[in-house]
């Protein structure tokens, strides 16, 4: 039996449905809390804070419940633009994740169609409404929504509306037609936003519009990249896209194009020839893909060009011989028929392959060729290259002639880099290498007309052409060129008119040119004709020094030697030093060798004029053999002065070697008192001084001299005058040597003197503290005792040191007097009786204990 309460009766479908929609009603129905907000809008229901207060506090009712409220509030409000922004912001968050057939989507675009009615010039609601259809890919609706937001809102806010259009076409699955038709609406607008569209199209594959865009950017003057392309960059881009594509540019000139860009743009020319190749063999026109490689190789101005074009021919020719051979190894062997040689032609295979290979071997040999006409494109006054051009041919002569042809008519004389005149040469000599003398001549005469820059370039010409007349033995025509070319105009002229005038109305002003004349003359003409000459090229001042030696020499050699002292003196009155030393060296020598001892106050009037004109780098040689002179067949007081005079004029640098000349003559014929007086002189002048280190190596000599002669004392002084100059740091060979006498020749006063002397100069020549310098000056002294055992007598002192013991005071040997004349080696040695220990008197001092010295120095004082 069931209970009637476990039995459930349920209502029909339809009162539930009933009952459902009265709950909802009941539910958007104000309660209790809204009464307050409602009592207010009842009173005031166009108050927009209210509305916005009274949603916001029903933030957590249901969706319903808060489309409702927006609806009532746009209702009394509907052009609010705050309600209906926050109406639809809220709808759009809801339905984030539905799908795009939900009535919800659909019921939302409805709102944002009532929307738009009335704020249809707001572009934040347009660009919600885009932006929301945009995600819903209606690709129709969306379009037609961008075109109504287009319309309605002012030109001024279009810029907010198309950044969207343009990323809408650009999705994947809008058609690509509707997007260019978009782009080319959007670039009426923003012309300068071309290259974006230019992006999609390329993207898209799209080449011939692409194309055409680009044709457009590149010819509008006014064009700027926001992209920062330059024009180059945009051409580059333009005949890269036209040569890659070829089978959709129909209907486009693309030769011409890119002909255009070559024209404009000379740094990518190599890049655009090849470009413009690979379009026809593309095309597959390779007849006219070669012939636009070798238009290339022909046209380019730089090596990176040639090179690229050259190595894209190399590998198209290489290509089509592979693909040929590959061709005929593929084909089937025919059998052979019968055919009649007359009518080869029509029976002709088309195997071309030996006529592509014998192509490709002439394109390789001729790349030095092609590489030389590049270069000289690039600068057609290049003589070097035109040499270089002229050596490719060296084994055709007609091809040489053709090079040079060119050469001579092409180079200009006032740009060319080189020198013009070598070719001119170059072009006679393959004439006259191939024994065609006449024509060698012809283009030796226009090459005398050509207008040289230089006079000696214009020199070299007519050199050149006697001496080619030289070498075949026409020594009248080469006699008769010379003295032609060399003849002197009837009107003297001044300086200024013959600089104005061209170089062939000044060529006898060469030098170059008349010393051929003048060698010529003295190998071919008369005696009269050779006397004219060296006259005339005198009187025009073009001789140089060694014309006049070689004059002077030809006169001497027929024994006019007074002709010849003549031409030096013409010599010397035409020239300056340092040519001018020569000549007088010559005429010196020439002339004392001549007369000897029969003239000599002649010759001593030259030697004077020679030795007072000359500037002290040159004086030496002529006051030597002026004072040797002397010596031979003069007086010996004569030749003292000279050396005197000597010293005087010379430069600094040679005055020690004219001293110790000087001293060694004096010694030879005036004995010592005269080399004391020279030593005296010479360390002493202050007119005429020699350097520190040459007045030194005097000073040193000076006291060896008189050491030698017995004469300590004065040899000490003139250590002692002479200390005054030699800085220990720099002069150490000079303490060494006063070192060295004082221990041979000195006692304990002399050498302390000497280190206090070396002391104080090197405190005067320092910059460092005293004592640091004492120092210095200490160390130097110990390292210059250690030879002393060396000098002679150290055997003698050592058999001495064995008798008995010693002090061992630092060395001190007694001082002696040494008979003049004998050597060093055999001077007897006295000692010292004034000798005596040192003791433990300076601390300084003691650093000499360092070193053993002989006790045999020390004499009889060990015993004390």
């Amino acid at each position: 039996m069931v209970r009637a309460k476990d039995v459930s009766v349920r209502a029909p479908p339809e009162e539930e449905e009933k009952m459902e929609e009265e709950k909802d009603f009941r539910d958007l129905l104000p309660d209790e809390d809204d009464l307050l907000y409602e009592e207010e809008l009842l009173r005031n229901p166009y108050n927009l804070k209210l509305w916005l207060r009274y949603i916001e506090a029903r933030k957590d009712a249901s969706a319903k419940k808060r489309n409702v409220l927006y609806e009532r509030a746009l209702k009394a409000l509907p052009g609010s633009y705050k309600l209906w922004y926050a109406y639809l912001k809220e709808r759009r968050l809801r339905v984030k994740n539905a799908p795009v057939n939900s009535p919800l989507v659909t019921a939302l675009n409805n709102t944002f169609e009532r929307a738009l009615i009335s704020l249809y010039k707001m572009p934040r609601i347009w660009l919600e409404y885009l932006e929301f259809l945009t995600e819903q890919k209606l690709v129709t609706k969306t379009r037609r929504s961008f075109d109504r937001a287009l319309m309605s809102l002012p030109v001024t806010q279009h810029d907010r509306i198309w950044v969207l259009y343009l990323r809408f076409v650009s999705q994947e699955g809008i058609p690509v037609e509707t997007a260019v038709r978009v782009y080319r609406r959007y670039l009426k607008l923003e012309p300068s936003h071309a290259e974006e569209y230019v992006v999609y199209l390329v993207n898209k594959k799209r080449w011939r519009d692409a194309a055409e865009q680009l044709i457009r950017i590149v010819n509008d003057e006014s064009f700027r990249s926001l992209q920062g392309k330059s024009k180059h960059d945009l051409w580059m881009d333009l005949c890269e896209i036209i040569t890659n594509h070829p089978e959709e540019m129909k209907g486009l000139r693309v030769e011409d194009i890119v002909r255009g860009a070559i024209r404009k743009y000379k740094d990518d020319i190599g890049k655009l020839w090849t470009s413009l190749a690979d379009f026809y063999i593309r095309k597959g026109f390779f007849e006219k893909a070669r012939d636009i490689y070798i238009e290339g190789l022909h046209s380019v101005l730089t090596v990176r060009d040639f090179c690229l074009i050259y190595d894209a021919l190399t590998q198209f020719e290489e290509a089509l011989i592979t693909a040929k051979m590959e061709q005929l190894g593929e084909e089937e062997e025919e059998k052979q028929q019968e055919t009649d040689p007359n009518k080869f032609i029509l029976n002709d295979t088309g195997d071309d392959l030996d006529l592509r290979l014998a192509r490709l071997e002439n394109l390789i040999e001729r790349r030095p060729e092609l590489l030389n006409s590049v270069v000289l494109r690039q600068n057609p006054h290049n003589v070097n290259e035109w040499h270089k051009r002229a050596k490719l041919f060296a084994q055709d002569a007609a091809k040489q002639i053709r090079v040079y042809t060119d050469a001579v008519k092409t180079v200009d004389p006032k740009l060319a880099t080189g020198n013009p005149h070598s070719l001119w040469i170059a072009f006679a000599k393959v004439y006259e290498k191939h024994g065609d003398i006449a024509n060698a001549r012809v283009v030796y005469d226009k090459a005398t007309e050509y207008p040289y820059l230089y006079l000696d370039n214009l020199a070299t010409i007519w050199t050149e052409r006697i001496e080619m007349e030289l070498r075949h033995e026409n020594y009248s025509i080469a006699l008769n060129l010379a003295r032609q070319g060399t003849e002197a105009p009837r009107k003297k002229r001044s300086r200024d008119e013959e600089i104005k005038m061209k170089v062939q109305e000044r060529l006898y002003r060469s030098s170059r040119l008349w010393s051929l004349r003048l060698d010529l003359e003295e190998s071919l003409g008369t005696p009269e004709s050779i006397r004219k000459a060296y006259s005339t090229a005198m009187d025009l001042k073009v001789i140089t020094a060694q014309m006049i030696l070689n004059y002077a020499s030809y006169l001497k050699e027929h024994n006019y030697f007074e002709d010849a002292f003549k031409a030096y003196e013409r010599g010397i009155m035409l020239f300056k030093y340092p040519h001018l030393k020569d000549i007088w060296s010559a005429y010196l020598n020439d002339f004392t060798s001549r007369y000897k001892g029969t003239k000599i106050e002649r010759t001593r009037e030259l030697f004077r004029e020679a030795c007072d004109s000359a500037p002290s780098a040159f004086a030496r040689p002529f006051f030597l053999k002026y004072a040797a002179f002397e010596e031979e067949y003069g007086l010996a007081r004569n030749a003292m002065n000279v050396y005197e005079n000597a010293v005087k004029h010379v430069q600094k640098g040679d005055r020690y070697q004219v001293y110790e000349i000087y001293i060694a003559k004096a010694s030879e014929f005036f004995g010592i008192g005269k080399v004391r007086e020279i030593y005296e002189s010479a360390i002493e002048s202050i007119d005429h001084p020699v350097s520190d280190d040459d007045t030194l190596k005097l000073v040193i000599q000076y006291s060896d001299l008189e050491r030698k002669l017995g004469e300590i004392d004065r040899a000490r002084a003139i250590m002692v005058h002479g200390s005054s100059i030699a800085d220990p740091q720099k002069f150490k060979f000079f303490w060494s040597k006063w070192n060295d006498f004082e221990v041979r020749y000195g006692n304990e006063e002399t050498f302390r003197e000497m280190l206090r002397i070396r002391r104080s100069v090197a405190a005067s020549f320092s910059q460092q503290h005293f004592n640091t310098s004492i120092i210095d000056a200490a160390s130097v002294a110990v390292d210059s005792i250690a030879p002393a055992a060396e000098e002679p007598g150290a055997d003698m002192a050592g058999l001495e040191e064995q008798q008995a013991p010693s002090t061992r005071v630092p060395g001190f040997v007694s001082a002696g007097v040494i008979q003049q004349g004998k050597k060093d080696e055999q001077e007897p040695e006295t000692e010292n009786p004034e000798g005596i220990d040192l003791g433990d008197e300076e601390e300084e001092d003691n650093v000499q204990l360092q070193t053993n010295v002989p006790e045999a120095v020390f004499g009889q004082l060990q015993h004390g």
